[in-house]
């Protein structure tokens, strides 16, 4: 499984878009082939997003070849099916580093590379932002195109129709390749439809389209019949509808796996006006038959030997909090008969295979459509029903309109299991949960919990399940500390913390899952530690008391410093007329970029050194 470029002879000739524009058209199926296998040896070796990459190689290859990029500006939607992208913009050598500490960004990144003219990492917004460039290019009037490519999955995105509807409405010219990566390439996609997408943009049709349009533009019923028919002759063989209904010409379904004929319709497209739509049908995991099998399993893979065509087994170790929370709602469910659990198309990595097989009825996946889940959740609590959404700390940001106007503005019952909070790892900066406790925390009738481990989010589950108020509990991405969760559910006093350890001078206030590297402190130091539970309401009680019994207060936290927990504790104080001082330890007011999780916590002081040093540095100053 070499990586050494020469290996590859077509790929080492096209190592930039400017080198793969020298091609020969015959050659990029040769190459088209290389990239595949580069890709496959690649991600094998240093793990990362896998499946999605396999089915835009073709794409991928067409794209840079038709368009004169970085000045054309190539948006990918999301980023999981950018790694070729990277591969052909000059990052082949760098690929083994994708998503470690200091590597290759784990998704489009403007500071990496010209080419990346775009950061993403949530998905949906490549059509508006494009549309955005598209207009700029009009401005600036030198011949800029600019191409925006969306996955069919991102396209459920209200966003994505919003930005549809604005482009459709004023007439820019943009490309929106619509990337269908389907299990299967339907019926209708194949050596017909490629030449009816290649006849459709040919000069032929569309000098004849134009030339009677203008020809019965003073003739308002045969102009409105010419345009009548078009749409119904294509409406025969394309399902546009939609998207003609929107403003877009619309040309498709072509096969993405046909390189030559998405080079020749690219081609007849580039110099389209107004906006297009091209309907790309991909498959997943093209190239490797595991991957095609379940594209879902190997959308992102660890290190694994592409002979074995399969994945290494999962050492075994503790649950990781998604399974726990998994575990949780079926017991709840089974429990309540009430219970309504949302997703917005987060099933797999938030733990909620085994729930959506047990109670089919109860679980409902809206896509990827973060704001309807929570006015979704609203209306069934509105009705009497006990909503549970399950989302990640930075999708719920896409939903806080939502949360505040239609959750929490009504005080409704919806319980809010926050996944991926605090450091995610080598998803990098748009992954990471730096931000749920500042911007939850600010919010009326919210009831905010942060577990330290697995036995606490199972009790704090069923807390905020019971509660009777929009309530929020945030966990980490992976495993805690191993703390077998009891099968009794048992509810928590809101605002009540628990003393674990009693000591001197100082006290350290957690909240969340750094407790491990708290209690390591705390011990070294001989400290008081807190484990504070809630960050809203506070347990002012056992703040108070501690400012009194000691002479500093440490807070610590997997979020952000600015309007975090800690902040929440230094207004408690304020607001009583205590005057104490308070060191404050969380994420710095700046983005995290990618690594893992430890490298992470060591690099901004979280770990038990961090906290130590901290604390000395303070102490000696």
């Amino acid at each position: 499984m070499s990586l050494d470029i020469t290996h590859y002879p077509t790929l080492a000739l096209a190592q930039s878009p400017e080198q793969l524009r020298k091609l020969s058209q015959e050659k990029l199926k040769t190459l088209s082939e290389e990239l595949r296998e580069y890709l496959l040896n690649c991600v094998s070796q240093s793990s990362g997003h896998f499946a999605s990459g396999l089915g835009t190689v073709e794409l991928t290859v067409a794209l840079h070849y038709v368009y004169n990029t970085p000045f054309d500006r190539l948006l990918w939607d999301v980023g999981h099916q950018a790694y070729p992208h990277k591969i052909l913009t000059q990052r082949a050598a760098r690929m083994s580093t994708i998503r470690k500490k200091e590597g290759l960004h784990p998704f489009p990144w403007p500071p990496e590379s010209d080419y990346d003219t775009f950061a993403v990492g949530h998905s949906s917004t490549t059509i508006s932002a494009g549309l955005g460039m598209a207009v700029a290019a009009e401005k600036e009037g030198a011949g800029r195109k600019v191409v925006s490519v969306i996955g069919d999955g991102a396209m459920t995105a209200g966003m994505a129709f919003e930005a549809l509807n604005h482009a459709g409405d004023i007439k820019k010219d943009m490309v929106v390749v619509l990337n269908d990566n389907e299990m299967s390439i339907s019926e209708n996609v194949g050596a017909l439809n490629s030449h009816l997408a290649r006849l459709l943009t040919g000069n032929f049709f569309n000098t004849i389209r134009d030339g009677g349009k203008k020809l019965l533009s003073n003739v308002p019923p045969i102009k409105e019949f010419a345009s009548r028919a078009e749409e119904h002759i294509k409406g025969m063989v394309v399902p546009g509808t939609i998207f003609e209904e929107l403003g877009f010409n619309y040309i498709g379904p072509i096969d993405g796996h046909d390189v030559n004929a998405m080079v020749d319709t690219l081609r007849n497209m580039r110099n389209f006006k107004g906006p297009q739509l091209l309907h790309v049908v991909t498959r997943k995991g093209k190239g490797y038959a595991v991957a095609e099998e379940d594209p879902i399993k190997f959308h992102a893979v660890p290190k694994f030997n592409p002979k074995d065509n399969a994945l290494p087994a999962s050492k075994p170790g503790a649950p990781s909090f998604s399974a726990i929370f998994g575990q949780w709602l079926c017991d709840m469910a089974d429990k309540d008969s009430k219970l309504m659990a949302v997703t917005p198309a987060m099933r797999e990595g938030s733990g909620m295979v085994k729930f959506s097989q047990a109670h089919p009825d109860k679980y409902f996946d809206v896509a990827i459509a973060e704001q309807h889940a929570v006015t979704f959740a609203a209306g069934l609590a509105k009705d009497g029903y006990h909503a549970v959404v399950a989302i990640y700390s930075t999708f719920l940001q896409r939903a806080y309109d939502q949360l505040i106007h239609d959750v929490a503005l009504q005080n409704l019952p919806v319980l809010f299991a926050i996944d991926r909070a605090g450091i995610v790892g080598a998803d990098g900066p748009t992954h990471q949960g730096a931000f749920d406790i500042a911007y939850l925390r600010c919010i009326p009738n919210m009831l905010i919990m942060t577990p330290a481990d697995e036995a606490e989010c199972r009790n704090m589950l069923y807390t905020g399940h019971i509660a009777g108020q929009p309530a929020a509990v945030r966990y980490p991405r992976g495993a805690g500390i191993g703390e077998q969760p009891a099968q009794q559910m048992t509810a928590l006093t809101p605002g009540k913390s628990r003393r674990l350890r009693d000591g001197k001078r100082i006290a350290i206030l957690n909240f969340g899952t750094l407790l491990p590297y708290a209690l390591e402190a705390a011990d070294k130091l001989d400290a008081t530690l807190i484990d504070m539970r809630f960050v809203k309401p506070l347990d002012t009680d056992a703040i108070e008391t501690a400012a009194a019994e000691h002479e500093l207060l440490v807070t610590l936290e997997d979020g952000c410093r600015k309007g975090g927990a800690g902040s929440a504790v230094m207004e408690h104080l304020q607001d009583a007329g205590i005057l104490k001082r308070v060191l404050t330890i969380g994420l710095p007011d700046s983005f995290i970029l990618q690594g893992t999780q430890q490298e992470m916590y060591e690099k901004h002081g979280l770990d038990t050194q961090g906290i130590l040093k901290t604390i000395r540095a303070l102490q000696q100053g």
